[in-house]
């Protein structure tokens, strides 16, 4: 245990040193991918800055999306309901071991139904328990709330490429047909490698925990940034009519009423639970929020505290979608996709798709975009090989997730809740990949 302390550690000190901001990592990715276009692809210069600056905004319906996902996640786990249920787990541990195992393992859950709730609910957990119990390592306690995005997201319910050939209609339906999600998600070898992750990395948090004396604790002036939301207080007196509105629960309960109606109504028209998107679940969010809220004054305070952690989408999300412009425009995701063909054969193929799908995951983190990229070519690929597609569709998945645990992009929300860098964390977090991605490529090879 002390060896993989001191290893997390010495990565830590690395990365302290070396590993700049998320901003600074992001313009380094785009002169890389500029780089590999000119030299590897051999576009023309011209051609690859049109494409880089074109690329920028084509992401704009999906960036807006996810800094919802982000915002109504926040919403809603700063209603009372949903606080008083993290309160209640934070008080479950009673070690710091147990503390970091029980945040592994809550992120990984959280994770594996809705990927945004995941990020927001750990984000606040790791207030909760950094009040209990300060004397756990605070930078390992971040790491494992992020540990969701990287081992279970998308082997779960809110999964964006097993959930989109499963939908009639989709834009590969002529070559592929619609896979239900029982031959992908819900398939043994799916649920078997997810339950073996889980267990692996809540036992990686548990030998993960520095000894006393190693600890770095959370400072006190952080602990008390990591307030609660307090909610406005009535007026006392009579009230304007405009002040009786928002105080009262009149609008917020209309609201919630309308939105459930509506969301109901959605299900029944479209297939049920199957008929879930980015859209619908942002909806239901934001319906939850403005119910549970209670009042118009409390969601506003609330909407506020929300949008303070949007900065690092905002920023950075164009950066992200100009490299995407890049791979889409000159070529270069073909000629990556084409040199781990040329070396596979039908045993190996879902292995090799695992792993390349979790390198162009690093340059370009969307897993939406990027399947539609991917897809095309890889599926035939697999077709010529005899692989079945259902295997190629997991092990995109598994690998568009598994390099989430090295990329600070959707980490942003959760650095910002508490205070820390991306730096503070990567050495734990480079302990955790190196531990699980073995385990995940093997399944693929033996899957193969």
């Amino acid at each position: 245990m002390e060896t993989l302390v001191r290893l997390a550690e010495g990565l830590g000190r690395f990365s302290a040193r070396f590993v700049p901001s998320a901003f600074a990592i992001a313009v380094l990715l785009t002169l890389l991918t500029m780089a590999l276009a000119l030299g590897w692809v051999g576009a023309a210069p011209p051609a690859v800055l049109d494409a880089w600056g074109g690329g920028f905004w084509e992401l704009l319906t999906f960036s807006m999306q996810m800094a919802l996902v982000m915002f109504t996640g926040y919403l809603l786990a700063l209603t009372a309901p949903v606080k008083a249920l993290l309160e209640k787990v934070a008080r479950l541990p009673q070690s710091p071991r147990s503390a970091t195992a029980l945040m592994a393992a809550v992120s990984m859950a959280l994770a594996y139904f809705n990927w945004g709730l995941s990020l927001v609910a750990s984000a606040m957990l790791v207030r909760f328990i950094a009040r209990r119990r300060p004397d756990v390592d605070y930078r390992l306690l971040v790491a494992c709330a992020y540990f969701g995005l990287g081992a279970t997201w998308h082997a779960g319910l809110s999964a964006s490429a097993p959930l989109l050939v499963a939908t009639p209609g989709h834009f590969l339906e002529k070559q592929l047909g619609v896979i239900p999600i029982d031959r992908t998600l819900f398939s043994p070898f799916n649920v078997g490698l997810t339950l073996a992750a889980v267990a692996l990395l809540t036992a990686l948090a548990w030998a993960l925990h520095p000894s006393p004396e190693r600890t770095v604790r959370v400072e006190p002036a952080v602990l008390e940034k990591l307030g609660d939301f307090v909610p406005p207080r009535k007026p006392q007196g009579r009230l304007s009519p405009a002040e009786w509105l928002d105080h009262a629960w009149l609008l917020n309960a209309l609201f919630g009423v309308l939105g459930l109606l509506w969301f109901a109504r959605h299900l029944w028209l479209n297939g049920g639970w199957k008929a879930l998107n980015l859209n619908v679940v942002n909806f239901t969010f934001l319906t939850l929020a403005v119910l549970l809220h209670g009042t118009p004054a409390r969601l506003l305070k609330a909407s506020e505290e929300a949008a303070s952690v949007l900065h690092g989408i905002v920023l950075q999300f164009p950066l992200y979608a100009g490299i995407y412009g890049i791979f889409k425009a000159t070529g270069l995701t073909d000629r990556i996709g084409e040199l781990f063909v040329s070396l596979s054969t039908r045993e190996t193929f879902p292995a090799i798709v695992y792993l390349y799908s979790g390198v162009v995951n690093y340059f370009v983190p969307s897993g939406g975009s990027k399947w539609a990229i991917e897809a095309p070519y890889l599926l035939d690929a697999a077709g010529r090989l005899g692989v079945a597609p259902e295997k190629v569709v997991l092990a995109y998945a598994w690998g568009d997730m598994a390099t989430d645990l090295i990329q600070p992009f959707w980490a942003l929300p959760l650095l910002a809740v508490a205070r820390l860098e991306f730096k503070d964390i990567l050495g734990f977090l480079l302990v955790a990949f190196l531990a699980y991605l073995p385990l995940v490529t093997l399944g693929f090879f033996l899957f193969g």
